[in-house]
């Protein structure tokens, strides 16, 4: 059984050091990163330890000279790659690698929301059903928050592009409201507008770990930065918003949480 169309099936680190980032992620998380799968592409594996969440791949000259830059992204599960390509495409969305294969692996393509926030879309080659996203599995991911200028604008396109739902939203003041996603009967995350004095946009990710404030002590003995927390949020979790020491994002989540 394959992963409902919209739902979140892989998460990807380019970075430029995947052995740097390696032991800085296996001791701020708990996974274990393969080494390389081939040696023409240096792409390595995230075992969570109850299964793979996702992969990290070098940033080579060539990828960091059309724009590419040391960062996490997702990629969506669909029904058919081509045609939902085509389909953001025409709702104002762009297209940054165009549909291709993988032999063994399946169907991709890079694309961008209408305001410019990149992401992948993927049709696999397994009837097998993903589990990167596992809201209470230890070293998955537990929560994707999509920061944007337009927040009214990325509602109407995910939902038309994926059929995402917004079951419910929390109040944050002046700041707006943060919108819960809904994805395959999941609760997967939630998108806020970005506040005027913020300068961060885009994809955040949160991965789970069984002590959030040990996370934060690995991250800061392995070169990187806690950017916000260790702090507590609703459904009894704590979290932090951390940037690894080649300037990549991400935020790591603790304690269980009860699906909304």
């Amino acid at each position: 059984m394959r992963n409902p169309h919209g739902f979140p099936i892989w998460y990807e680190l380019t970075t430029p050091d995947p052995d740097a980032a390696a032991r800085f992620y296996e001791a701020a998380i708990g996974w274990r990163v393969g080494g390389p799968m081939s040696a023409e592409m240096d792409y390595r594996l995230i075992d969570a330890g109850n299964g793979e969440v996702g992969g990290v791949m070098r940033l080579t000259p060539e990828l960091k000279g059309k724009g590419a830059e040391p960062g996490w992204l997702f990629y969506l599960g669909v029904d058919d790659v081509d045609a939902t390509a085509a389909r953001i495409d025409q709702a104002g969305g762009s297209i940054h690698v165009p549909p291709q294969t993988i032999e063994g692996v399946g169907r991709f393509a890079m694309v961008a929301d209408p305001q410019g926030i990149p992401f992948y879309v993927m049709r696999g080659e397994s009837d097998e059903a993903s589990r990167a996203w596992e809201v209470n599995g230890q070293g998955k991911c537990g929560w994707n928050e999509l920061t944007t200028p337009d927040q009214a604008g990325a509602l109407d396109f995910y939902a038309e592009m994926f059929g995402w739902t917004y079951p419910d939203r929390m109040s944050m003041g002046e700041a707006g409201d943060y919108i819960f996603v809904e994805s395959g009967g999941e609760t997967i995350g939630a998108i806020m507008q970005r506040p005027a004095e913020s300068p961060v946009t885009g994809w955040q990710f949160y991965f789970r770990a069984p002590d959030v404030a040990a996370a934060a002590e690995q991250v800061r003995s392995g070169g990187g930065t806690v950017a916000m927390g260790p702090m507590d949020v609703p459904g009894d979790e704590r979290i932090i918003v951390a940037i690894d020491p080649h300037g990549a994002l991400f935020g790591v989540v603790s304690g269980t949480r009860t699906q909304r």
